[in-house]
């Protein structure tokens, strides 16, 4: 190929051109690429850094024998990007330095890297902009790959582009959310040019075009090895494109000096490149430096600039080598690269070569292998550290120390978030336990249940978590409150059978008084709706908790449900706020969405819509960035609801849709009670009342009657029921929440009782209880709720033609639709004012109404007098994105500065 120049390639050449002047504007984006090996992948990543101008540049390629080493490829890449770490805030600069190992290790949350990376990215770029282009990322480690798409993900406005290449059929570099764009073969006209740079006979001529499909690197080296076989023949087959490709490479291999090859074997097997070691384990071999110069004159590996190291001309070289050589060659080769790897800081690889280079069971390579996952899990590398442990445990000879290794895999895979190697190892692990403690089936019960957990294998789940509970009842009962606390979660989406045979199994649970799952226990027992006794303030419970040591987090999140569930919101969303504050301040992305959904419910359920959006908007984009499905059902389905009382039902049933999507087998969406909800209020507040309730009558049934969702809507069930003329449809669900409001004893959900007497009564009594309904409603921290009774008693006043008095609380339940956005019910107070002879007018909107839910965040967070960089690290950004959003922001709200915005922070409701 000349020099600079591509071949059939305008339309890739014309997408990065426009990627690279987003840079330079000072945008941001991200692609990848992806095609069969030998499409072009690489030389367009060559084009696009010979574009790149003024750009600044950062480049790395995933290396195969690397792939279980974490943040290998990380390190490689952000290398010369280094010197702008001194910018970046210490909790994210500290996450960073240990994983590239220039610090101890810490124990952070995995996404603190990837947010560290986001702000490294953006630091480096300056003003400039900057390119990062990464080859084969198919073979990148499992720990860099997830930091580079988290920060992928995030780009906004930094002036940096990411561009990956990845190979179709080799590894896994799965990037969902990112855009793409798949190389196909050259086209006939552009495959004949290239092909025409060697003179063939017109037979082998039109065979090649026809075999190679337009793949670029066939065009090239198919040619080359024909002539270098001396002949102008070329026999027809039916091997595929890539394997015909091995062929021709080894091929050129196989003409090489024994030694050459030799010394080529080793290259292939190490594949780093480092020529120090393979020269040391050459010499076992009995090849030296002098035997590298064939394959050089070759062209088959080129020298790095210092000389240090070296590189095969491609990578299906190196796999040609490596594949096609004898096994007892590979083994020779891997044992002489362990042997040269002899120092400590070479650990790792040795491990992994001892490994290759072991025949059956092998107790050496186990044991070095088992050291070596010990430091991924210090970094947070699990998926590396799973995959050692598994190696670890398949050459382990002994029983034991083989069920031993799969345990510990299994919970390292699970931490991982890979739930299908969780569960395979846990099985197997569980096959192998005969004669093993219970306290390790229990382990294993437990990995296996939250890896069916979290793929919606609900009543599976709670099967082996009450089998491990069961183990170790009597010997730990610490450890079978954990289980039994987390089977209180999976009995929610089974129903209240269920629910409540798991919360007497862990009230029955003989545990020590000063156990800090104690109080827990006896908090969640009240979940039970069987219980008629008055649940305790979740702020007695919590100081009971403290009082005696901690809890793990998945402990404090179940505890912010059981508060919501026992009306206890104000305290449910002080737990879930001071949460969130944790993990946003440790990097704790992937926690986030859970303790943002409990926030997102109070915020609903308060009235507070706009706090509501953009705490769900948030959530929805680190679960999707993270990959937690569960949470993206949930948010979803949370704003299905917000837009239900805006009434947009376009975005309404979308979101809807999303919510109820991904149920499995006889189980129920995890956001399936907020959609039903969601889409009743949406026809409720269409006047749809037949359809509202129907929608609120699903929620009434077993698996979800006793969710959140269920209990909260039956004010609006009972609203429809009345509507359509069918009161007693309301019958049940409304004695069930009469009684659920007696135990919790709370004002508002005494108004909410009242407010549905009101509409269940005959009309000489409706009016005593609307008016009590009003005394008790939190008109300041409820406003909504308040507004709802407001406009059905204003409705009732008018009906009686008490036009005058009516007005009032038509007028008090319009101001605050109209304030929340909520148009088909600003609609209905509107006219039913109307029809008392009163005239109102349209709202015009509030300046913060204009924010999208980042920018009001965003406000929200500068006018506390937050920095930028402070509010990128909460909100998982880079400060260069925040600085956007405020830029964005201030018009809208029409300021020009951060006093301003303080200023106005009141007045605005930020």
């Amino acid at each position: 190929m000349d020099a600079g120049k591509l071949y059939g390639r305008r339309r890739e050449e014309d997408v990065i051109g426009g990627l690279l002047a987003k840079a330079r504007a000072g945008a941001s984006a991200s692609l990848v690429l992806r095609g069969e090996p030998g499409i072009g992948k690489t030389a367009l990543l060559d084009h696009a850094a010979a574009a790149a101008g003024d750009l600044r540049l950062v480049r790395g390629t995933g290396v195969e024998c690397e792939a279980e080493l974490p943040f290998s490829g990380l390190q490689l890449l952000l290398r010369p990007a280094l010197g702008s770490l001194a910018a970046l805030s210490g909790p994210q600069r500290e996450a960073l330095e240990a994983a590239f190992g220039l610090r101890p290790a810490t124990g952070s949350e995995p996404m603190l890297v990837g947010l560290a990376v986001l702000s490294l990215l953006a630091e480096h770029a300056d003003d400039a902009g900057l390119l990062c282009l990464v080859d084969d990322a198919q073979w990148l480690d499992r720990a860099s790959r997830d930091a580079l798409l988290f920060a992928a993900r995030r780009l906004h406005a930094e002036g940096v582009v990411m561009i990956f290449a990845a190979r179709d059929g080799e590894g896994s570099f799965p990037a969902p959310g990112l855009a793409e764009l798949r190389l196909a073969g050259l086209a006939p006209k552009e495959a004949a040019a290239l092909l025409d740079r060697h003179p063939l006979a017109p037979a082998v001529r039109r065979r090649l075009l026809a075999e190679a499909g337009g793949n670029p690197l066939a065009l090239l080296e198919l040619p080359v090895a024909l002539a270098a076989e001396g002949g102008g023949t070329f026999t027809p087959g039916a091997l595929p494109l890539t394997d015909r490709l091995h062929l021709a490479f080894h091929g050129q291999v196989s003409r090489m000096p024994e030694a050459c090859q030799s010394l080529l074997l080793v290259a292939a097997a190490d594949e780093t490149g480092d020529l120090t070691v393979i020269l040391r384990a050459a010499a076992e071999l009995g090849a030296s430096v002098a035997d590298l110069a064939p394959a050089e004159r070759a062209g088959l590996v080129l020298r790095g600039g210092d000389g240090t190291a070296i590189r095969f001309r491609h990578p299906l070289i190196r796999a040609a080598v490596h594949q096609r050589a004898p096994l007892g060659q590979r083994l020779a080769v891997h044992r002489a690269l362990a042997a040269a790897l002899d120092s400590s800081e070479h650990a790792d690889r040795r491990a992994w070569h001892l490994a290759a280079a072991a025949i059956g069971t092998d107790e050496e390579a186990a044991a070095a292998l088992e050291l070596t996952a010990a430091r991924p899990c210090e970094r947070s590398g699990y998926e590396a550290a799973a995959a050692a442990y598994e190696r670890a445990a398949l050459l382990s000879a002994d029983p034991a120390a083989r069920a031993h290794r799969e345990v510990l895999a299994a919970e390292v895979a699970l931490e991982a978030g890979d739930l299908e190697r969780a569960r395979s190892l846990g099985g197997r692990a569980a096959r192998r336990l005969d004669g093993a403690a219970p306290a390790v089936h229990a382990r294993v019960a437990q990995v296996r249940a939250l890896a069916d957990f979290w793929q919606g294998s609900y009543a599976a789940a709670h099967r082996l978590l009450l089998d491990g509970a069961g183990l170790v009842r009597d010997t730990d009962p610490g450890r079978a409150a954990v289980l039994l606390i987390q089977a209180v979660h999976t009995s929610w989406y089974l129903g209240e059978r269920q629910l409540a045979a798991t919360l007497d199994r862990l009230s029955a649970l003989p545990l020590d008084e000063g156990d800090p799952l104690a109080p827990v226990a006896s908090y969640l027992a009240h979940l039970d709706r069987g219980r008629s006794e008055r649940p305790p303030p979740l702020s007695d419970a919590l100081a009971e908790v403290r009082r005696r040591g901690r809890v793990p987090d998945q402990v404090s999140m179940l505890l912010c449900g059981a508060a919501l569930a026992s009306g206890q919101d104000a305290d449910a969303y002080e737990l879930a706020t001071a949460l969130a504050a944790e993990h946003r301040a440790c990097g704790g992305a992937g926690r986030l969405p859970t303790v943002l959904f409990f926030m997102a419910e109070g915020e609903v359920f308060t009235g507070r819509h706009l706090d509501a959006l953009a705490t769900a908007t948030e959530a929805l984009g680190l679960a999707r960035d993270t990959g937690q499905q569960q949470w993206v059902s949930q948010f979803s389905s949370v704003l299905a609801h917000l837009d239900a009382a805006k009434g947009e039902e376009a975005a309404c049933r979308r979101n809807a849709e999303a919510g109820l999507a991904g149920a499995a087998a006889g189980t129920i969406a995890p956001g399936a009670p907020w959609a039903h909800w969601s889409l009743g209020l949406l026809d409720l507040g269409l006047g749809r009342a037949e359809a509202a309730l129907a929608r609120f009558e699903r929620l009434t049934r077993e698996p979800m009657r006793h969710h959140i969702c269920a209990t909260r809507s039956v004010p609006d069930l009972v609203e429809s029921a009345v509507r359509v003329g069918a009161p007693e449809r309301a019958a049940e669900p409304f004695a069930r929440f009469e009684a659920w409001a007696e135990a919790v004893r709370r004002p508002w959900a005494d108004a909410l009782v009242l407010r549905c007497r009101g509409l269940l009564a005959a009309d000489d009594q409706a009016e005593a209880f609307y008016a009590a309904a009003l005394e008790l409603h939190d008109q300041d921290g409820r406003a909504l709720e308040y507004a709802r009774t407001a406009l059905l008693y204003g409705e009732w006043l008018r009906r009686a033609r008490r036009k005058a008095e009516a007005r009032g609380p038509l007028n008090d339940a319009l101001e605050v639709f109209d304030r929340l956005g909520m148009r088909p019910w600003a609609e209905r107070a509107r006219g039913e004012l109307t029809a008392t002879g009163v005239q109102s007018s349209r709202p015009t909107g509030g300046a913060a109404a204009d924010l999208t839910p980042q920018e009001l965040q965003i406000s929200r967070l500068a006018a506390q007098g937050l920095s930028n960089r402070d509010i990128a690290a909460q909100l998982f950004l880079s400060h260069r994105t925040v600085g956007y959003h405020l830029y964005k922001a201030y018009p809208k709200l029409g300021i020009a500065s951060r006093g301003e915005l303080r200023d106005l922070a009141a007045r605005l409701g930020l």
